[in-house]
């Protein structure tokens, strides 16, 4: 089970509407939308990503990282530079 599986249907929700915004960049580009108009959009389906993928790094930390610091050993290294990657990717996307 994964740390997320408690809130699997709220990130979905909005990974749903993620790819509604996507699907309207889509459409605001074969319109010949202003430049800044979709510019502004592909900000906000940016930060909705973030936010998701913010609140699934939080979820790993708690429980799927906790775990395995709680375990001890080579899982919970493992765990930790796992976590460690995941945060360096975020940071600079």
């Amino acid at each position: 089970m994964h740390g997320y599986t408690a809130d699997k249907d709220a990130f979905l929700k909005r990974l749903r509407r993620i790819e509604g915004q996507v699907r309207g960049l889509q459409r605001m580009v074969e319109n010949d939308e202003y430049c800044i108009d979709v510019l502004t959009q592909i900000s906000a389906a940016t930060k909705a990503l973030q936010a998701v993928s913010l609140g699934l790094l939080d979820e790993h930390l708690k429980h799927c990282v906790a775990q395995a610091v709680a375990e001890g050993g080579d899982v919970a290294e493992e765990k930790l530079a796992e976590a460690t990657a995941a945060i360096t990717r975020l940071v600079r996307s």
